[in-house]
């Protein structure tokens, strides 16, 4: 149980309802979650996507005996530590968890960030589809004008299959109103909406600069998709991520925020999250 971008909180019916509701389920899941507004969804366990998928399990799901195993996992030490588990079968139990997690997994910032760093590893990260949950989870704690810079060493695509992956690089990260435009304008996004959903994920609003600093992807494809490209070796060497922890470190006189996997919690700015 985490934050998630499409539905506020992850697991629970999500799991259920989505992977069965098939590729316009994921379709339009993801696209009414963006359009509604990320900033508006995340961290929140009460959302239009969440009320959704609550319809769903009241009206088709009650007879079925489904138990749903959710645990609540802190990776704020280095180290990923299961910090609460809940068994049920009805939303209490994904209450409960959303509830820890907000605690466990959301870090409040008293102040945006001018600068953050975050660190995909290359075990897991190997594409923008995944990698961009630095984007997502930090977007709301990132300072207007600020940089987001992406250590990303396992990088080497964009979608995880051929045709997400050619949607991207034909569209880009280009923000909520243009990615809007774009679903009216071109057939081959309108019928991939998760697709379009995802640019929309991936986009800093023009708020902040994101450095993708990739393994395997080349600076034209890189500045191609949205962003600014970074050096992947001199950007290691400089901010040596295996060696850090989350939090605050002062690099060669700038104050940066560094962290270690995106994917275990969510980052904002106190006065952003109301």
């Amino acid at each position: 149980m985490v934050p998630h971008e499409v539905t506020g909180m992850a697991n629970y019916n999500k799991n259920i309802l989505v992977g069965t509701g098939g590729l316009e389920g994921i379709n339009k899941s993801h696209y009414l979650g963006a359009v509604y507004g990320m900033e508006r969804m995340m961290g929140r366990a009460d959302t239009p996507v969440r009320r959704v998928l609550n319809y769903a399990s009241d009206h088709f799901l009650k007879d079925l005996p489904i138990v749903y195993v959710l645990t609540v996992v802190d990776g704020s030490k280095g180290e990923p530590a299961v910090r609460g588990l809940f068994i049920g079968d009805d939303i209490e139990c994904f209450q409960k968890a959303a509830d820890l997690s907000l605690k466990v997994n959301f870090t409040m910032l008293q102040s945006p960030l001018q600068k953050a760093v975050v660190y995909l590893d290359p075990a897991e990260y190997k594409s923008t589809w995944l990698g961009n949950k630095s984007i997502y989870r930090t977007r709301m704690a990132m300072a207007d004008g600020g940089e987001l810079i992406v250590l990303a060493p396992g990088l080497v695509e964009f979608g995880e299959d051929r045709q997400i992956d050619r949607l991207i690089r034909k569209y880009g990260y280009v923000g909520t109103e243009r990615v809007l435009s774009l679903v009216e304008e071109n057939e081959d996004l309108r019928d991939n909406l998760s697709a379009a959903a995802h640019l929309i994920h991936g986009s800093s609003e023009g708020r902040f600069r994101v450095t993708y600093c990739p393994g395997g992807l080349s600076r034209q494809e890189i500045e191609a998709a949205g962003f600014t490209y970074g050096d992947l070796k001199e950007m290691m060497k400089k901010y040596d991520p295996l060696k850090r922890t989350d939090g605050f470190y002062t690099i060669n006189g700038e104050d940066v925020f560094f962290i270690s996997n995106p994917g275990l919690g969510l980052w904002a700015f106190r006065d952003r999250f109301r």
